[in-house]
């Protein structure tokens, strides 16, 4: 439900922005001769040229005395348009949002009406701030306001009692944001406008076009087009206390929701990161035979990995209620790749310990039977030398036999500590794969739900 005096806004703001000029008005200005004259009688009928303090100190509502417009103008009802032209700035770790805002302000002034076809037609007239009364409407959220070029130092009058001003700034708000699904988040913002001295009995809030109107106007006038898409504009009315029951404030609160584009983070962070682990599967097809390549390899992997977490630390905020899913993200990889490395330390040291187990045993089995054989061979020179072939071809016979025997056992102890390095490098492989396809499809899902 519109209250008149929005309805009765919304029919002037059409006549402004459509340029139309009332027929009589028109009839009367191409009577007139002298426009000069024509301002600055109607800038002395307005009490413009004496500082008169009804006009610049008092709530103008107070002296309407005309009992048909005390209904629509008691309270004063401040219509108030917000466009948002531009985001300059979000800045994920202050927790703050910069806007380029368009601010329309009207309100009525039953000490500011006159006959437009008394004054050769017109109609709208511009004067100084310092001139009239001006709502005192402050923004709850604002940490930093900055004017474009400088603040608006006029307000247009309009003949019917209607006094409109329009700002242009760059404003710097705190925002609450949820960076769970960051770099795919949407955010919103509120912007809160409400009276500082009077009271929701004295002063209400409210806008004079609707919501689809001011999101489908605020992307009309958008000039740059970064890292955020403005998604839309809601507005809405509540009242405050201030921890005064019998004093409340009328609120109206903006909520500006925005949406990241996330094709930067996705080329300069998630694409590399998922490369790194595809490149940690492929390393698993690394000749064994070659460890000190592929353990480089891995550690190297690892490194890149703790750059990219280096870069996520810098964008998120130090406190966040939840663990944002890019540092899941990327901590995962990075335990996976130390896990992976891990596993490949303990193959190596299997093949090598099979390689090496039983070199020690063979020549303590061959030296321990050359010493019994010799202790064996002591009679007199004269049987020595009778039956030194024999005994020389005994001896050769019972090492080669002893050699053959510790030969064949090392090979199997070798191909036993091969088979079991074989055995847990395939199976860990497997599972590492299925650890990796569960965790993307979780995380996938989380991210884009």
């Amino acid at each position: 439900m519109k209250f008149p005096f929005t309805v009765f806004l919304e029919n002037i703001f059409c006549c402004v922005n459509e340029c139309l000029i009332y027929t009589e008005c028109v009839s009367d200005a191409e009577e007139c001769r002298d426009i000069g004259k024509s301002k600055q009688r109607l800038f002395e009928r307005l009490g413009l040229d004496n500082g008169n303090t009804q006009n610049t100190r008092m709530w103008p509502l107070i002296f309407n005395d005309n009992p048909v417009d005390t209904k629509y103008f008691n309270p004063a009802y401040i219509a108030v348009d917000l466009y948002v032209t531009s985001i300059i700035n979000v800045n994920e770790k202050a927790q703050s949002l910069t806007t380029q805002v368009k601010m329309i302000t009207a309100w009525p002034n039953s000490n500011m009406t006159w006959d437009c076809a008394d004054y050769c037609g017109i109609e709208i007239f511009a004067t100084s701030k310092n001139n009239v009364w001006t709502p005192d409407i402050g923004i709850m959220e604002s940490i930093k306001t900055e004017f474009g070029t400088k603040e608006s130092p006029y307000v247009l009058l309009y003949s019917e009692g209607l006094t409109v001003s329009t700002d242009i700034f760059a404003l710097t708000t705190a925002c609450k944001m949820d960076l769970y699904k960051f770099p795919f988040d949407t955010q919103s913002c509120n912007i809160t406008l409400q009276s500082t001295v009077y009271s929701d009995l004295e002063i209400i809030l409210q806008t004079v076009y609707e919501s689809a109107r001011l999101t489908n106007k605020s992307k009309e006038l958008f000039q740059a087009q970064g890292e955020w898409e403005l998604l839309d504009i809601q507005n809405k009315n509540a009242t405050t206390d201030d921890g005064l029951e019998w004093f409340k404030i009328h609120q109206l609160i903006y909520q500006i929701t925005i949406k990241r584009r996330p094709l930067l983070y996705v080329i300069n962070i998630i694409v590399p990161v998922f490369f790194f682990l595809v490149l940690d599967v492929i390393s698993f097809f690394i000749d064994t035979t070659s460890g000190s390549d592929k353990m480089s390899f891995k550690v190297t992997l690892l490194l890149s990995i703790s750059v990219m977490l280096l870069l996520v630390n810098d964008m998120l905020p130090s406190a966040s209620e939840h663990i944002p899913l890019i540092g899941v993200y990327c901590c995962v990889i990075f335990c996976l790749i130390g896990i992976s490395m891990v596993e490949t330390i303990l193959v190596n040291f299997m093949m090598v310990k099979g390689a090496e187990k039983k070199s020690v045993e063979i020549t303590a089995a061959v030296t321990g039977r050359e010493d019994s054989v010799r202790d064996q061979q002591n009679p007199p020179d004269s049987v020595r030398d009778q039956n030194e072939e024999q005994s020389n071809n005994i001896l050769l016979n019972q090492i080669l036999t002893e050699v053959r025997a510790a030969t064949q056992q090392n090979q199997r102890q070798k191909l036993s500590w091969t088979r079991v390095a074989r055995i847990i490098d395939v199976t860990f492989f497997i599972l590492y794969i299925i650890t990796i396809i569960v965790f993307m499809s979780v995380l996938w899902k989380l991210w884009l739900s």
